[in-house]
């Protein structure tokens, strides 16, 4: 599978979780008007910008980090000058603009609803119609001679380059993955086999943490009270380190967890991680007799492993290990499992709370 392939990756949770709001759109406050269809923006991110990615990251108004859709000019064009395509979800807009310092062009910003190009692509908001709207509703046919869109790899899912040639004269040139490489790319249009691949290195994994983290941040608080009240102070400090295993830590050794569905990772580290502590309440509730702290440990294992399973689940949309068809297939087949195993855990819980109001009574 060639790294444009790579792109058409599963969108699905993070573009459910994106609010479909588009009243939200604006400017960015630096831009001036170049004429009637086309908006001055400079390469220089502010500390508003940094501020708007800041809040991005960590899920702060998920669907209101957008620019307007049109037509932009950086540096001193010209009728020649290139032309950029990218989606009105600002971290991409931004990630654009500065990496095109000193570079003159245009950006075309789609319409794709503050979702970013590879998700909206496999969404199909940064697709074919959008992008031969945009072309006829900016005007861009008059601004520019030539007739030449230069697009992120990563969008090629969502575009039939030979039909917005056909149906706007523009032809569709895919430029590098990373928007930092464009510098390098743009003296020979060639792209080398490493702008072609595809990274997805530690950085790149721990930047998801923040925004998945505030997302769950109060059903793990709800959860853990709950626990505590059943199973005391090691079930609820275990039910936090279950959470955390699936959004902080999963992310973070992703590639050295065996196996390659998510779900069958999420499993292997949520019973890593849930070990410890079942192994601390048996002792705890163990008493003189072997069962009760065998059943109070298998409740919590039972418990914990499927809820860091489900977490790791989430981040199939957010990397380029899994495709649209994969995901489906591991929400068929380990949904139920997880389910299962959680719900047996509950059941093991409450027999056992109820067995010990009983003897207290």
């Amino acid at each position: 599978m060639d790294a444009a392939q790579q792109a058409a990756r599963a969108c699905a949770i993070c573009c459910y979780r994106m609010s479909q709001n588009q009243n939200n759109s604006m400017v960015p406050p630096e831009t001036e008007a170049v004429n009637r269809s086309v908006r001055r923006v400079s390469s220089a991110l502010s500390l508003r910008d940094r501020w708007d990615h800041f809040l991005a990251r960590w899920g702060v108004n998920r669907g209101g980090h957008r620019v307007a859709p049109g037509l932009y000019a950086l540096g001193e064009v010209t009728p020649d000058s290139p032309v950029f395509v990218t989606a009105n979800y600002t971290l991409s807009f931004d990630a654009l603009r500065s990496a095109l310092a000193g570079v003159d062009g245009y950006v075309l910003v789609l319409d794709t609803q503050g979702i970013n190009v590879w998700c909206a692509a496999g969404k199909g908001t940064f697709g074919t119609e959008e992008l031969a709207s945009r072309i006829e509703a900016s005007g861009l046919r008059e601004v520019v001679r030539h007739r030449e869109l230069i697009l992120p790899q990563l969008g090629a899912p969502g575009v039939s380059a030979h039909e917005v040639q056909h149906r706007t004269g523009f032809r569709v040139e895919y430029g590098p993955i990373r928007a930092a490489d464009l510098p390098a790319y743009l003296p020979t249009r060639e792209a080398t086999p490493e702008m072609r691949g595809v990274r997805f290195g530690l950085l790149d994994r721990v930047v998801l943490i923040p925004v998945e983290l505030v997302h769950v941040l109060l059903p793990m608080l709800v959860g853990a009270g709950a626990l505590y009240l059943a199973g005391g102070v090691l079930f609820a400090v275990g039910a936090v380190a279950a959470v955390l295993g699936g959004v902080v830590l999963f992310p973070i050794v992703l590639p050295w967890v065996p196996t390659s569905e998510f779900s069958s990772k999420g499993f292997i580290l949520g019973t890593i991680v849930a070990l410890p502590f079942a192994t601390a309440i048996f002792r705890a509730k163990g008493e003189a007799a072997l069962w009760p702290g065998s059943a109070w440990g298998l409740a919590f294992l039972l418990m914990a492993a499927p809820v860091t399973a489900f977490l790791a689940l989430n981040f199939t949309g957010s990397t380029p290990f899994t495709s649209r068809s994969g995901v489906r297939r591991e929400i068929q087949r380990y949904t139920r499992v997880m389910a299962g195993a959680f719900g047996g855990g509950i059941i093991v819980l409450i027999v056992l709370v109820v067995l010990g109001i009983v003897r207290g009574a």
